[in-house]
């Protein structure tokens, strides 16, 4: 058996993929060296997405987006698709790698605790760093996670977003008195830039760069997580899909088919849908994975009665599908925003590959999916 990872830097509308091809090649050599050395997946999965927390360019670990007060506030999660463990942090400042946190509590979820205490699956805020302490994870001042990117894009848009409140303020206050000028007011609505929707991450910040990362290893067990730091000028406290379970990331392995998937967009929506145990779920239930996460994006997200209707909806994942009778996979990337880079790798490959998928021309992002992917065999 061989061992293969995919990785994604986030779907979006990505202006310029060169800035995450080195990144996304490295992870994925990182992730099949640990493979080749008789790592487990969730290892590789853990030491794939540190190497995208750790770049700079993404929206994770250094590098993550701003909250409105102008700190850092990180989620990740991962998921054991043997165990069926997970372990997910959020709000997190202090920790240099949000996803080495949510592999410890994943992985104390097997562990017995004193008293019969249940062991936490998502921990949060100073809770969470005290417990990262207690682990041994790496622990550094907030300010470290900031990147100089972050911190453009941070104030760029919220001097829109400043001036984009004085106007409706002053315009609000103006309504009320009852000598107004006509002209004058519709002057002013005239002047009133498009407000930056702090739930929509592509007028926010050019692409939706949640990370994430799916394996399996040469026994066929697999693990997926993801991390992130959330949409630019989120309310502080607010908590993303890379925390929640069953919209991040899932994994779960059987005797037929082994499958696992990380998910990026606007998490709310994500959350609100549960995308990624959906897409698993689907998976168990088809017999052609394009089919099924086609089906599932237009059924479970893009047409669910649980999103508004007249808003885009934007997502993407990376799924990772291993057929235990036929030792052999696929990896499959699917999206509705405009593009998504994705990056896979067996152990028996000398170099990864990366991909950048852009949306066909005929559709309209936000409003349609587009799902494509790549066959490997694992038997050597």
């Amino acid at each position: 058996m061989a061992g293969f990872v995919a990785v994604h830097t986030g779907a979006g509308n990505c202006i310029d993929e060169t800035k995450y091809q080195r990144v996304i090649k490295e992870a994925c050599i990182r992730a099949t060296d640990i493979l080749r050395n008789g790592g487990n997946a969730v290892d590789a999965c853990e030491a794939a997405i540190m190497r995208l927390e750790n770049c700079g360019y993404t929206n994770a670990g250094y590098g993550s987006n701003l909250c409105m007060d102008g700190t850092v506030q990180c989620d990740a999660s991962i998921m054991n698709g043997t165990t069926l463990n997970f372990g997910a942090c959020t709000n997190v400042s202090c920790v240099k790698n949000p996803i080495q946190l949510a592999r410890r509590i994943c992985d104390n979820q097997s562990n017995p605790q004193l008293m019969e205490r249940i062991p936490p699956m998502i921990l949060a805020g100073s809770g969470a760093e005290r417990y990262a302490e207690e682990m041994g994870c790496t622990m550094i001042e907030p300010t470290v996670l900031i990147s100089s990117k972050a911190k453009f894009l941070y104030h760029h848009y919220k001097s829109k977003y400043e001036l984009v409140a004085g106007n409706r303020s002053n315009k609000n206050a103006s309504v009320d008195e009852e000598e107004e000028d006509e002209e004058a007011e519709q002057e002013n609505q005239d002047s009133i830039m498009p407000v930056p929707d702090p739930g929509n991450e592509v007028e926010l910040s050019a692409a939706l760069d949640t990370v994430g990362a799916v394996c399996v290893d040469a026994s066929g067990r697999t693990a997926a997580g993801c991390s992130s730091g959330g949409i630019l000028l989120k309310v502080p406290g607010r908590v993303g899909q890379a925390a929640t379970y069953g919209a991040g990331c899932w994994a779960t392995d059987t005797d037929d088919l082994s499958i696992a998937t990380c998910t990026t967009g606007n998490g709310e929506y994500l959350m609100k849908t549960l995308l990624a145990k959906e897409i698993c779920n689907g998976a168990f239930t088809s017999d052609c994975a394009v089919t099924s996460l086609h089906k599932t994006f237009k059924q479970k997200f893009l047409d669910s009665p649980l999103l508004p209707q007249q808003q885009d909806l934007y997502a993407g994942a990376l799924t990772l599908l291993y057929y235990p009778k036929q030792g052999s996979g696929e990896v499959m990337w699917s999206h509705t925003t405009q593009s998504f880079c994705v990056g896979y790798m067996a152990t028996t490959q000398k170099v990864p590959k990366f991909v950048f998928s852009p949306l066909p021309t005929y559709s309209v992002p936000g409003r349609s999916c587009v799902v494509n992917g790549h066959n490997f065999p694992l038997r050597i």
